[in-house]
């Protein structure tokens, strides 16, 4: 076997390894860690923040994508803009405030990143930052949904516990990323595109799910 085969082979598992990763969790409306339950104290709060970008696949996969996203525009500012507007958003939820065709725009997003991630065009750091910022308030509406009539105590236990989670994802994809994109002599960027196609397949899934009800 040729170094590119075996190279070609590397990509593959890389690829199949993240979408391994992201169908482990549970289906996208599973979104509520206590069964639809507002949370009534700090721990279930914290846990409940835990597991709603765990066990939404839809934002699990967004999350990915921008840890991703950073390895190829060599910027951590991408999915640190998502959080830090998901919080805004999840703040607009508890707020009351509406914002529209949410599921739509949430599985358009996933679609988005997985396309922008896949196909290596020249969308600078900074305006995928502003994406990514956009994509956070409609993913962090929903993420409000579970916490909406909560006590003080639990929503910020929620807040920190969402934060923490999605942070420590896409970081942490953002570490793998950038440790296979090193490894290659070439700085080739296949095993980035072939996560990207992964991804991009789930959002246009998502996608489909949501336009047909």
């Amino acid at each position: 076997m040729t170094v590119y085969s075996k190279r070609f082979f590397n990509w593959i598992r890389v690829a199949t390894a993240f979408g391994m990763v992201l169908l482990a969790a549970s289906p996208a409306f599973a979104h509520h860690a206590f069964g639809g339950r507002t949370p009534a104290n700090f721990f279930e709060g914290f846990l409940a923040g835990l597991a709603h970008p765990v066990i939404g696949l839809d934002h699990l996969a967004f999350v990915v994508a921008a840890g991703l996203l950073a390895v190829s525009r060599g910027t951590v500012l991408i999915p640190i803009a998502f959080v830090v507007a998901a919080l805004a958003g999840t703040g607009l939820h508890v707020a009351s405030w509406d914002l529209p065709i949410l599921e739509l725009v949430i599985a358009a997003s996933v679609l988005g990143f997985g396309a922008l991630l896949a196909v290596r065009n020249a969308v600078p750091g900074w305006a995928l930052a502003a994406l990514a910022a956009l994509a956070g308030v409609f993913h962090g509406y929903a993420y409000g949904e579970a916490i909406v009539g909560a006590q003080m105590n639990p929503l910020l236990a929620y807040l920190l516990g969402f934060t923490a989670i999605q942070l420590a994802i896409s970081l942490g994809a953002y570490r793998i990323g950038k440790a296979v994109w090193q490894r290659e002599g070439d700085r080739s960027s296949l095993p980035l595109q072939f996560a990207g196609f992964t991804i991009c397949g789930m959002g246009a899934a998502f996608l489909a799910s949501s336009v047909m009800g």
